[in-house]
């Protein structure tokens, strides 16, 4: 079997053509001074992916996520990052999710492209033990040909327990597709509907209510607010609020 190297996440299904100095002296220093502007109001890793230059044109500090390396030091490594700090049983994992998500990207329309983001969750190495993160890249240019010339990724602690959990998600549209790492094969997923009180008790628990507070806000019995808590806990698939609020967080749903 070949080695694998870098230029397996460069795939002709997104292939960039000819883009000038002259686009990279007038576009990317705006675009670098937005991005470290967002960087600077959130606790999440941000970098952005040049796919002609097959680099990173930035990295955010965050040393967590970075496993104790610079900035500058993973902008240097590049795509060499992940050969060198994600597990070696995982990087036909993450190749895979890269040749399935372009393939699926360009079933889109250039509008709906824009639109588009994919999310992931991968294993990175720190010292001596592993850190689930979540991993979201959504495109920020395209080449004239369509295909993506920038990305930008926003990388934090996963809410899963387990690798893979992969989507896309087609802008505000509460519809989305995941992927199936076994039958290697996209799927629409209806969106996670939930009432008006499951709603209530989601939000007051992000803003730390007890059951015991929120029952008291809502005027019902504490038991009520269990079971509220429960059918939402089932439509998500999850067992406890704090993986509730990091799905609906991640889901867009509050």
């Amino acid at each position: 079997m070949a080695m694998k190297t870098i230029n397996d996440f460069f795939i002709p299904e997104n292939k960039v053509e000819d883009v000038s100095e002259d686009s990279y002296k007038q576009i990317v220093p705006v675009l670098i001074n937005s991005v470290e502007a967002v960087a600077r109001l959130t606790y999440q890793s941000i970098y952005v992916i040049d796919y002609f230059k097959k680099n990173f044109l930035y990295v955010s500090d965050n040393l967590f996520f970075l496993c104790g390396l610079q900035p500058d030091e993973v902008r240097e490594m590049g795509f060499s990052f992940y050969f060198n700090l994600v597990p070696k049983d995982e990087m036909n994992m993450l190749l895979e999710i890269n040749r399935a998500g372009f393939s699926f990207y360009n079933e889109f329309s250039i509008e709906e492209r824009l639109k588009l983001f994919i999310t992931y969750d991968f294993h990175v190495c720190e010292k001596d033990h592993k850190i689930l993160i979540n991993h979201k890249l959504t495109p920020i240019l395209l080449a004239e040909n369509g295909h993506i010339w920038l990305a930008v990724c926003v990388v934090s602690l996963s809410s899963n327990q387990e690798k893979g959990n992969v989507e896309a998600h087609l802008g505000r549209r509460l519809d989305y597709w995941t992927y199936s790492l076994e039958s290697h094969q996209w799927q629409k997923e209806d969106s996670i509907v939930l009432t008006g009180r499951e709603k209530e008790v989601l939000l007051y628990s992000a803003q730390g209510f007890t059951e015991e507070k929120m029952a008291k806000k809502m005027n019902l019995a504490p038991m009520t607010i269990k079971f509220h808590k429960q059918t939402m806990f089932n439509k998500m698939n999850v067992n406890n609020i704090t993986a509730a609020i990091a799905t609906a967080s991640h889901k867009k749903m509050i």
